[in-house]
């Protein structure tokens, strides 16, 4: 089957009105943080960031299948000298919206160099919120296991009675282990917490992804030829790392800019025209590629 690649120029509230309901199975995007990427998207204030986004994640909540996953990168930002509360209070509104707020994840920036203010360090990490529509989705877990390594030569060397055992939690969380299960294996689950390098080939945008990121993701929650979908696209790195996949994907970004130089970066890959009965409301102003 023919990968294809849609790209719209425009804002995002009003071009997700042109994907159908439930066609999306992924959705990894980084949205302009609060006060940040002024110059480009125009900043947006912490007091406004939920109102503005709101209406955004509703569309997303329509297009996104009962089976897919939302992967929101996010961070709050320091005011005045204190931790702001957007980030905490979009996903409370995000929640009575209609989402499932089901994980966290943890991008640790392993090359961030230091810093320090007058009350606090250098900020090495940002978040990962992993939002769904129904309990019942889809997520593979082998495609992203890792090797068993030092951990397992040194843990499960000499095994306690209580390791060959499952051994609940005491805090009384009904969570429990038994250590003796990962004996002999070569892989691992993974945690939630990524260990990346943040991106430092790309100098065409501000705050691009590691290209490992939406990678991770693509893995975990899609198989080949499922509908990979960023609405804040940037440099594209989402929609490059999804085609090398096999997913199909849509972008959307509202600076020509970007939405240029993702279209010539795709350049190689022959065009076609999506006929009607696709993925896709299509109208005859509609600005974007397909590619294959």
């Amino acid at each position: 089957m023919e990968i294809r690649t849609d790209l719209y120029l425009g804002d995002s509230k009003k071009m997700l009105k042109k994907l159908k309901d439930n066609s999306v199975d992924l959705v990894v995007t980084s949205p302009p943080y609060a006060d940040q990427r002024k110059n480009t998207y125009g900043g947006i204030h912490p007091d406004k960031y939920v109102e503005w986004f709101l209406p955004i994640s509703k569309e997303l909540l329509r297009v996104l299948k009962p089976t897919g996953t939302f992967i929101l990168n996010i961070k709050e930002k320091v005011v005045e000298g204190e931790r702001s509360t957007y980030v905490m209070e979009l996903i409370i509104a995000m929640r009575k919206q209609g989402w499932l707020w089901t994980e966290e994840f943890i991008w640790h920036k392993k090359n961030s160099y230091p810093g320090k203010w007058p009350n606090r360090f250098r900020d090495s990490w940002e978040r990962l919120l992993q939002f769904n529509k129904s309990k019942q989705f889809h997520m593979y877990q082998e495609e992203v296991m890792v090797p068993m390594g030092d951990w397992a030569k040194n843990r499960l060397k000499n095994l306690s009675e209580t390791d060959k055992k499952r051994d609940n939690s005491k805090v009384g969380s009904g969570f429990g282990k038994n250590i003796s299960n990962w004996v002999n294996r070569e892989k691992a689950y993974p945690t939630n917490v990524l260990h990346l390098a943040t991106e430092c080939s790309n100098k065409n945008h501000s705050a691009a992804f590691p290209e490992e990121l939406p990678e991770w993701f693509i893995k975990l929650f899609t198989k080949e030829e499922d509908v990979v979908l960023d609405p804040f696209m940037g440099s594209g790195t989402t929609l490059l790392v999804a085609n090398r996949m096999r997913r199909h994907s849509v972008g959307i970004d509202i600076v020509p800019e970007y939405y240029n130089m993702v279209r010539e970066q795709l350049k190689p890959v022959a065009l076609y025209i999506l006929e009607p009965e696709t993925l896709y409301e299509q109208t005859e102003s509609d600005r974007r590629i397909a590619i294959r």
